[in-house]
């Protein structure tokens, strides 16, 4: 998304610029990234090198990119929330094994909060403390943790012990809380990092976050997670009313299976990782860039990027606060009310719009390797199309279980296509902002990552005391 097929239709495009805090900065406390530093003379006569670019995105999207960096950046973006979703994704079969029962998914939403330390204590660390931390060795941290979360999950997700009184899943909390720690801290720390590649790069980064989501999803239906059931008729009553049950098949295998899956993808992730991070074949397609200690960037003039205008302060500030407000609804409330709101229309309609939606952000993600943009008009029209889709959902949800056309096959649709188009848009939208941000070089990406952490935790919050402990939301129960 670093430039538009057409830039006098698109508006403004951003380029790659220093912030001014690193209007200072002196040669020795950058680590060099790249050297093949543009001439002035072509700096000059850059428009033949935006022509070029232009042929590139037109002709022909892969000619400009090493599609084993592509490979390699979406198993690295793969390991960001794999654990979380994958944790969720089970609640179906981890409730009948908790003592908590139903509670546990609200319990585990408040592990998942705490994970949000990792982000918090990353960024102060880096902000405040004169030892930065090395973001190479940090990711290899990270996502250790990640990765032994899934594996210890498989075989202590059912262990209990006493809390206050009563039992509870104690050993699932703690390693929800790790598994958490990787995830949140991802959007601080893996974002950033590889703001060091070019700019095409990102998009399948973003793709891999995508597939994060979708490859449990998929796992799980694959599992049988996804089956509605069927209703069987199991007695009549002396007046011949027929009385069914729903039953459903057993899974396919067990949760120990799930998890150790999913571990596998977490090893498939770090081996992505530690070849892009360590690979020459990788290193040459990174930025023109120097790359600070605190994960600061400032990006040099590229032959294969435009050199256009930085962002004003307002516009700055403008989409931090957009992409928080973005990520308070998208991370934070979209998972709690999606049941609300398409449940009364059917259990195939609300299968549906939850696995078109999922399969919606990896979608969106491919298609910005052909129609990327860097438009804040753009940005801005998608933003105000995913508003009125968000009021449309929220509408629905909060009149559940008796929404607008709940009864007509014409409801049914709408709420699957309003869904997947929501979530395609906003994944969309995100990819925008971010590759719009990670041009005004600096901290700008980690300032990306901190306020969609803060917008989703906010979100969450919001959501779990508006359906525990208001009547905005009542669910549709689904019966034979």
């Amino acid at each position: 998304m670093s430039g538009a097929n057409n830039v006098s239709q698109s508006g403004a495009v951003y380029a790659v610029l220093s912030t001014p805090n690193h209007a200072g900065a002196e040669r020795h406390d950058f680590d060099r990234c790249a050297t093949d530093e543009p001439s002035e003379l072509s700096a000059f006569f850059n428009w033949r090198s935006i022509n070029k670019k232009m042929e590139h995105k037109t002709g022909g999207v892969f000619k400009n990119r090493n599609l084993i960096v592509d490979l390699l950046a979406i198993c690295f973006g793969i390991g960001t929330w794999l654990g979380v979703n994958g944790t969720f994704i089970q609640l179906p079969l981890l409730v009948n094994e908790a003592p908590e029962g139903w509670s546990l998914p609200s319990y585990l939403s408040v592990m998942v909060q705490i994970g949000n330390l990792g982000p918090l204590l990353y960024t102060v660390y880096q902000k405040y403390s004169p030892w930065k931390l090395n973001d190479g060795f940090t990711i290899h941290a990270v996502l250790a943790i990640g990765t032994m979360s899934c594996l210890l999950t498989a075989f202590f997700y059912n262990r209990t012990a006493s809390l206050a009184g009563s039992e509870h899943s104690v050993a699932l909390f703690i390693l929800t809380i790790f598994t958490a720690l990787n995830a949140c801290t991802s959007s601080v720390l893996f974002m950033p990092y590889m703001g060091r590649f070019k700019e095409q790069y990102i998009v399948t980064y973003f793709i891999g976050e995508g597939l994060s989501g979708l490859l449990p999803s998929v796992t799980a239906l694959v599992q049988g997670i996804g089956d509605t059931g069927r209703c069987v008729l199991v007695n009549e009553t002396e007046s011949g009313e027929a009385i069914y049950e729903k039953q459903t098949e057993p899974p396919l295998f067990d949760t120990r299976v799930f998890f150790l899956i999913l571990f596998g993808l977490m090893v498939l992730s770090y081996i992505g990782y530690t070849l892009l991070n360590h690979l020459s074949l990788a290193k040459s397609e990174y930025a023109q860039v120097t790359v600070s200690k605190g994960n600061k960037y400032e990006y040099g003039q590229d032959d294969n990027q435009p050199q256009l205008q930085q962002l004003t302060r307002g516009q700055y500030n403008g989409l931090l606060l957009l992409i928080g407000t973005i990520s308070l609804f998208s991370n934070g409330m979209f998972p709690s009310i999606q049941s609300y709101s398409s449940a009364p229309y059917g259990t195939r309609a609300y299968h549906l719009s939850a696995t078109l939606s999922v399969i919606a952000n990896p979608v969106a993600c491919f298609m910005a390797m052909f129609l990327y943009f860097t438009s804040l008009r753009i940005i801005y029209v998608l933003s105000t199309l995913a508003a009125l889709l968000t009021s449309y959902v929220f509408i629905t949800a909060i009149l559940s279980p008796y929404p607008p056309l709940y009864d007509q096959t014409a409801g049914a649709v709408l709420v699957v296509a309003a869904w997947t188009l929501l979530v395609g848009i906003v994944s969309y939208t995100k990819l925008g902002i971010t590759t719009v941000m990670r041009a005004q070089g600096g901290q700008s990406l980690v300032w990306v990552g901190a306020i969609t952490q803060l917008g989703s935790a906010i979100g969450a919050i919001s959501i779990f005391f508006a359906i525990n402990y208001t009547r905005f939301f009542q669910s549709a129960e689904s019966e034979c």
